[in-house]
């Protein structure tokens, strides 16, 4: 699985998009498997920093015991107006969390909020992305890009 790092050298076009549309928008849907294994969205606030992505929650927080039993994650940008305007970005892969203070303190140094003592940080590999933006005459452009 690769880094966001990784992924931005292969694809750096899209991932620029990916990174614009997550630190521009600050929130993203994330989605997660529950234990029956339904589906379950939440939104949340993507970071980007140190060539890797991240998420911060609630230790209670229902996504993080998701990620905890089953690590498989979906992460699709916010999409802020009814046409795409600005694009839309999704990734999926594996979220691991991680205790390791010096890659909790780039991650919090990278954060848009005050990382609270008591969060628990998810690093986020990445197995796809793909994303759409719209040309000038409205048509989708869609890219895909999966690790190989």
């Amino acid at each position: 699985m690769a880094t966001w790092s990784e992924f931005a050298e292969a694809a750096p076009a899209m991932a620029a998009l990916g990174a614009d549309r997550f630190q521009t928008a600050e929130v993203a849907y994330l989605g997660t498997v529950r234990r029956d294994g339904s589906p379950r969205v939440h939104p949340v606030t993507p970071i980007i920093g140190g060539g890797q992505l991240f998420l911060f929650m609630e230790a209670s927080s229902p996504k993080g015991h998701d990620l905890r039993r089953d690590d498989r994650y979906t992460l699709h940008s916010l999409v802020t107006d009814q046409d795409g305007g600005g694009g839309e970005f999704l990734v999926r892969g594996r979220a691991s969390p991680t205790d390791d203070p010096a890659v909790r303190a780039m991650a919090a140094d990278a954060a848009p909020y005050k990382v609270e003592s008591a969060y628990v940080l998810f690093e986020l590999s990445i197995e796809e992305a793909s994303s759409a933006s719209y040309d000038d005459s409205g048509v989708a452009v869609r890219q895909r890009w999966r690790e190989s």
